[in-house]
C-alpha cells in the first residue's frame, strides 16, 4: 500500500487555508512567510523549503497556479489561488494601478472591440513639470508618430498586458468598477483616449466612444478633470473638436471646452499627412476624418 504524503494528509487544512484568505495572488515571498508559520501545524516535512511547498500545491491542488509573465526588462511571477480573471492578474503586477485606455473603454461600454491587449496604468511617483510650450514643438512632436509602449507580456494565447505609465494626478478620475477593481471614470476614460488614441483603436473609435458616452458623461466632471490634470498640451481642442464632430452633445456642453485658452494650433493625431483644419477648434485633422464622418 504507497504511503499517503504529508502534504495529502493536510491538503484540507491547506486548502481550506487558502480558501478562506482574502487573496487570490500570491508572490514567492507570501508563499515563504505561509509555509514558515504554517508548517509545523500541518506537520509538513522538515526538510521542506518554500519551493517544495509551491511544487506541491501546483501538483496536488486544483486551485493553485503560477504564473510567469514576460516582460522585456523583467519576468513576473505570481502564484494564483482560484479563479481570477485577466483584469486581475493584470492590476496585480504594479501596486496601486488601474484598468486603462482600450479595456477602460470596454468596460463602460463605449466600444464593441474587444482588445487583446489589457491596458493598466500606474502614476509615476514625482509631479510632471510643466515645460515652456512653442508652437514650434508642438508641430515638431506631432509630425512624428506616437511612441507606443514596448512594456507588453503574453498572457495566453489570446491576451497580453502593456503596462503604462500615466502622470501623477493623486488618482484624479480614478474609480471603482462593479468588480471592485480599479479603473479610470467614463469622463478620465475619454480624456485619455483623445491623449493616446492608438492604445485606444485609433481617432474612429475614440470619436464612436464619444458617441456611445453622451447619455452617461458628465462634460463638467471632463472638464474639471482636465483642468486638474494640467496637461502641458491643449487637449482641449481636440475634445472640444470630438464632441461637437460626434452630433450627440449639447451647443452648452460644447461651450464649456471652448472656455479654454486657444492659444496655439493643435492636431488630432500623430503623423498625418493629408490635414484639413478646423479654424473655431484651431485643430488639424485627417481628411479621412471628414469622409468618416460623412459616410455614418
Amino acid at each position: 500500500m504507497p504511503r499517503i504524503s504529508a502534504f495529502t494528509i493536510a491538503q484540507d487544512d491547506i486548502e481550506s487555508f487558502f480558501n478562506n484568505s482574502r487573496r487570490n495572488f500570491y508572490t514567492i515571498e507570501d508563499l515563504e512567510r505561509i509555509f514558515y508559520e504554517k508548517s509545523s501545524f500541518w506537520r509538513l516535512p522538515k526538510s521542506w523549503n518554500v519551493h517544495n511547498f509551491k511544487d506541491a500545491l501546483k501538483e496536488k491542488t486544483e486551485k493553485f497556479k503560477v504564473l510567469e509573465l514576460k516582460f522585456p526588462n523583467r519576468v513576473v511571477r505570481r502564484m494564483v489561488w482560484g479563479d481570477v480573471s485577466p483584469s486581475q492578474i493584470a492590476l496585480s503586477i504594479r501596486k496601486s494601478s488601474f484598468l486603462s485606455h482600450y479595456t477602460a473603454l470596454f468596460a463602460h461600454d463605449l466600444t464593441n472591440q474587444i482588445s487583446k491587449t489589457i491596458y493598466v496604468s500606474a502614476e509615476r511617483s514625482t509631479v510632471n513639470k510643466k515645460g515652456f510650450l512653442t508652437q514650434k514643438a508642438i508641430d515638431s512632436a506631432f509630425s512624428k508618430p506616437q511612441r507606443i509602449s514596448q512594456n507588453i507580456a503574453q498572457l495566453n494565447d489570446e491576451q497580453a498586458i502593456c503596462l503604462l505609465e500615466a502622470r501623477r494626478t493623486d488618482k484624479a478620475g480614478i474609480i471603482k468598477s462593479n468588480d471592485g477593481l480599479l479603473i479610470t471614470s467614463i469622463e478620465r476614460a475619454l480624456i485619455d483616449a483623445t491623449v493616446r488614441p492608438l492604445y485606444n483603436g485609433g481617432i474612429y473609435e475614440v470619436l464612436e466612444a464619444f458617441v456611445r458616452a453622451a447619455e452617461t458623461v458628465s462634460i463638467n466632471k471632463l472638464t474639471a478633470l482636465l483642468k486638474k490634470i494640467d496637461y502641458i498640451y491643449p487637449y482641449h481642442q481636440a475634445i472640444g473638436f470630438y464632441l461637437e464632430k460626434s452630433g450627440a452633445y449639447r451647443d452648452s456642453q460644447i461651450d464649456l471646452l471652448k472656455g479654454f485658452d486657444f492659444e496655439y494650433d493643435f492636431y488630432l493625431t500623430y503623423n498625418m499627412i493629408e490635414v484639413e483644419y478646423s479654424k473655431e477648434w484651431k485643430l488639424y485633422y485627417p481628411k479621412s476624418f471628414s469622409d468618416y464622418i460623412q459616410s455614418r
